[in-house]
């Protein structure tokens, strides 16, 4: 399995509007073969960051993803929102509960 979690800016006041573009995003990938999980997190800390957990079956199927006309339409609508670069990280899943 394959896993990645990404850390969103959005401009002031836009946390909202981003939470909810990526939330419609988690709709559309639940669709397409290969995803376990896409689980949006807003940062309790920071009321800027939306953080995302992402599960694949493999690395192929969220790169896949990511010429899906649905998901291409929603990044081209949430960039405007985020400030600066994602940050995150790949990762190997090893186990756990919830998968």
């Amino acid at each position: 399995m394959y896993a990645m979690t990404g850390k969103l800016a959005a401009q002031p006041g836009m946390r909202d509007k981003l939470s909810a573009i990526l939330v419609r995003a988690s709709a559309v990938v639940a669709q397409l073969p290969g995803c376990r999980a896409y689980i949006v997190n807003e940062d309790v800390a920071d009321e800027a960051c939306v953080w995302v957990f992402e599960v694949w079956d493999d690395k192929e199927s969220h790169d896949a993803s990511l010429q899906n006309g649905e998901v291409r339409a929603l990044i081209a609508e949430a960039m405007p929102i985020i400030s600066g670069a994602p940050s995150g990280a790949e990762l190997r899943v090893v186990g756990g509960y919830g998968i």
